[in-house]
């Protein structure tokens, strides 16, 4: 299942949200062409990505920031950006552009340290946006947990764009972090699962005050947990149905 919109038009022009697109973009073009050789990768990532073993050591605390910038391949950028333009430019609306920024920073930094605090001694690079926007994401959910999204479902020969809740698209998808957390080593390398749902914590936590300045469970209630002003309208899609 991929999300690839919501109905949750944001106000106002979302420039904090484009420049993170931006600058992460710009980075992983920048080091697709400059470090061209296996040796300048590993010295980029030893110097930038969030090892946890040099953490453990107090080094290169730096990393925790530098390390949300970082891509390890195209579909990881691609996957990453997208969720952020989905979700990150009505957090900005409600929130205003650097309070916004600041709330991205704070996830990314709180989602490397619940990676940390998970592996320690580990010497596997920790990289990607997805811990900040995993916290995005949690604050998206506070804010408008019955907001439709638009999901991709494939399987085999059966596509389909459904509008989903994204209490259930965002709930599905921060239960599979926590069992994957549980069930998945990671030492070796792959998915770093406890940034993603640390991430998702903190972002839910830290959207608390401006929940509670909107009213709490009244602004729930005002807007039935959609967004507080009309929804994106879209035409029906032109995925075709692929039969037997």
């Amino acid at each position: 299942m991929i999300p690839i919109r919501d109905h949750n038009p944001s106000e106002r022009r979302p420039y904090v949200t484009l420049i993170l697109i931006a600058i992460n973009v710009g980075i992983f073009v920048w080091g697709y062409t400059a470090l061209s050789s296996d040796m300048l990768m590993a010295r980029f990532y030893f110097d930038y990505a969030m090892i946890p073993a040099r953490l453990s050591q107090a080094e290169n605390s730096v990393s925790l920031v530098t390390s949300i910038f970082l891509h390890g391949g195209i579909m990881h950028l691609a996957g990453n950006m997208l969720f952020l333009w989905i979700f990150g430019d009505n957090l900005e609306d409600k929130m205003g552009h650097i309070p916004f920024l600041l709330f991205y920073l704070i996830c990314g930094v709180g989602a490397n340290l619940a990676q940390f605090a998970s592996e320690p001694d580990s010497i596997v690079p920790v990289i990607g946006a997805s811990g900040a926007i995993a916290g995005v994401m949690g604050g998206y959910l506070l804010l408008f947990p019955k907001a439709k999204v638009d999901i991709f479902v494939f399987f085999i020969v059966f596509f389909r764009i459904l509008p989903i809740p994204a209490w259930i698209t965002l709930g599905v998808w921060f239960g599979m972090q926590l069992f994957n957390g549980v069930n998945v080593d990671t030492t070796a390398g792959g998915v770093a699962y406890w940034a993603h749902a640390g991430g998702f914590i903190i972002g839910l936590l830290a959207t608390l005050p401006l929940w509670l300045k909107l009213g709490g469970v009244r602004f729930w209630k005002r807007t039935d947990g959609h967004p507080d002003h009309p929804d994106a309208q879209y035409g029906r899609s032109n995925i075709p149905i692929v039969r037997r």
